[in-house]
């Protein structure tokens, strides 16, 4: 793991993980500190399974995007990534603040979330995760037509398996086997052999501890 990623994975507050993001961005657009405030005021009082502050992991997640692409509206979207799916922001709410650009890479975000819904089993199945997985894929890369999308999600999955030890070990396990099956080739087929390794570097960490 590079010394970034380390340095994101032992980031636990707001103060510091604004810190990440602003050193990714020296010279931020208004338009980015808008999508940070909002993105405050939306995900207030919520928290991680760590127990700490939600507003952290959209945050971080925007500074690996900001690390992998200097794209301010990817990143303004990785910082709104997980707005209209767990706040009561609506994508219309989104448009009239950031536009159509900005508002088209959460919609395809939020698709995402969607279709995994409907083609991931559920993790109380005793269903093999790897068919509902590889559907998953084959549906993600039909569906999701801008690469812009697929990256932030890269991205929102790289930050989710740093902070994986704040899970049950069954959890981490499936999470990390889905990484591996889906998110790891999906990061080789964008030409990204750096997404790819760390990713699958991850996902063997809780899937072959031992072979570690």
């Amino acid at each position: 793991m590079n010394a970034f990623l380390e340095k994101a994975k032992n980031i636990h507050t707001i103060k510091e993980a604004e810190a990440l993001l602003w050193d990714c961005i020296p010279s931020p657009l208004p338009s980015t500190k808008k999508a940070l405030e909002l993105s405050h005021f939306a995900h207030q009082g919520q928290k991680r399974k760590s127990g700490e502050p939600y507003i952290v992991h959209p945050i971080l997640v925007a500074a690996i995007t900001a690390e992998y692409s200097n794209d301010e509206t990817m990143v303004q979207a990785a910082l709104l990534h997980d707005v209209v799916e767990d706040t009561h922001y609506e994508i219309e709410d989104l448009k009239k603040e950031f536009g159509d650009d900005v508002t088209h890479l959460v919609e395809g975000l939020t698709k995402i979330v969607q279709i995994r819904d409907e083609k991931l089993i559920p993790s109380g199945s005793d269903e093999r995760l790897i068919n509902s997985a590889l559907s998953f894929r084959k549906m993600l890369i039909a569906s999701i037509k801008d690469i812009r999308v697929l990256v932030i999600k890269l991205c929102d999955r790289l930050h989710n398996m740093l902070t994986l030890d704040a899970l049950p070990p069954h959890k981490q396990k499936r999470i990390a086997e889905e990484t591996l099956v889906v998110y790891a080739p999906i990061a080789h087929r964008l030409g990204s052999s750096r997404m790819k390794n760390q990713l699958e570097d991850l996902s063997f960490y809780y899937i072959y501890p031992d072979d570690y």
